[in-house]
């Protein structure tokens, strides 16, 4: 029922910036986590950054300091910017929450972004 809708992947050249945007198709109450992983061609997903919904964030080694994870809690919309990209940045970005449906909710729910390319490049 509820996706996760991603935007804001494309070219970019080295050096430069980008900022991903992950957001739900459909009304949720909250954001638990939330996590930002990316697949290149001929790898496995990792890891990339992560962060509590009022919490602190974690990265990469690979990323940190040049990516910043965040959310908007208002609108239960991800992000995250990027700055000082390299070629080895080039990958399919997947946006992964953990959410609460709604007040009553219990326990959370897991939702999949359905990626979107990044591509570093001159």
């Amino acid at each position: 029922q509820v996706q996760l809708v991603e935007s804001g992947g494309g070219l970019v050249q080295p050096g430069g910036s980008l900022s991903l945007s992950c957001e739900p198709s459909e009304n949720i109450f909250a954001i638990y986590d939330e996590a930002w992983y990316r697949q290149a061609p001929g790898n496995q997903r990792e890891f990339v950054a992560s962060k509590l919904s009022f919490g602190s964030a974690t990265y990469a080694e690979s990323v940190k300091g040049r990516f910043t994870i965040s959310n908007d809690n208002a609108k239960n919309t991800v992000l995250l910017e990027m700055s000082s990209l390299k070629p080895e940045d080039t990958a399919t970005y997947y946006c992964r929450i953990r959410a609460y449906r709604s007040a009553s909710d219990a326990t959370v729910t897991t939702y999949w972004g359905q990626g979107t390319q990044v591509t570093v490049s001159t």
